[in-house]
């Protein structure tokens, strides 16, 4: 990451006034994030960080399939609350796979198949991402210590290999409704999320 290319800008929201950063990229391109900052992390103990993959579905479209979209403002809204804190926006759609190959996961699990089954058919494992940019965008923001918004266990497993120290793990638990509670399972008994309202 060559942190030469970073460049910010105000990005007020319904939430709270924050600043995007943008030009976080891996040498050749494969990946890419944004990060929305409010107030100054690093003078803070523990921020709050929630590193959200992109689902163009859920968080534009607001489709029910999923609960990403509910997600994404509900961590927008937690670190408004706190007055302090990171969203690292990962484009990393569909788990990693892609949109093209998300939507045919999709049309896959209109057949009958979950999410996990999806990917494997496709040729892809069940969760493709890598969080190794993210990482780099935490160390660039000086932050060693955070409270991670996540449900996933993977992503704390990663930021701690990283040397960053996690102190807590806030859920993001949305309430599951009929749409989503196939999917919301299925990251519980097959990703191991960590889900207690399903």
């Amino acid at each position: 990451m060559n942190a030469n290319n970073i460049g910010e800008a105000a990005f007020p929201t319904k939430y709270g006034a924050f600043r995007i950063f943008f030009g976080f990229e891996t040498e050749d391109k494969s990946d890419v994030v944004l990060a929305l900052v409010m107030g100054t992390p690093a003078s803070t103990e523990a921020p709050l960080v929630r590193i959200h993959s992109q689902c163009l579905t859920g968080d534009v479209f607001k489709s029910s399939r999923c609960d990403c979209g509910e997600q994404l403002e509900l961590a927008q809204k937690s670190i408004a609350e706190a007055g302090n804190g990171i969203l690292i926006y990962q484009l990393q759609e569909g788990r990693g796979i892609g949109l093209l190959n998300k939507l045919k996961a999709y049309q896959l699990q209109d057949g009958g198949m979950d999410t996990v089954q999806a990917n494997h058919h496709l040729g892809f494992e069940a969760d493709h991402r890598n969080y190794a940019l993210c990482a780099e965008v935490l160390r660039y923001f000086a932050v060693t210590r955070l409270r991670l918004m996540t449900n996933n266990p993977r992503k704390v497993e990663a930021v701690q290999d990283a040397g960053i120290t996690v102190v807590e793990r806030v859920g993001i638990e949305i309430p599951s409704t009929d749409d989503t509670q196939k999917y919301l399972l299925t990251k519980k008994n097959k990703l191991g999320h960590l889900l207690s309202t399903v």
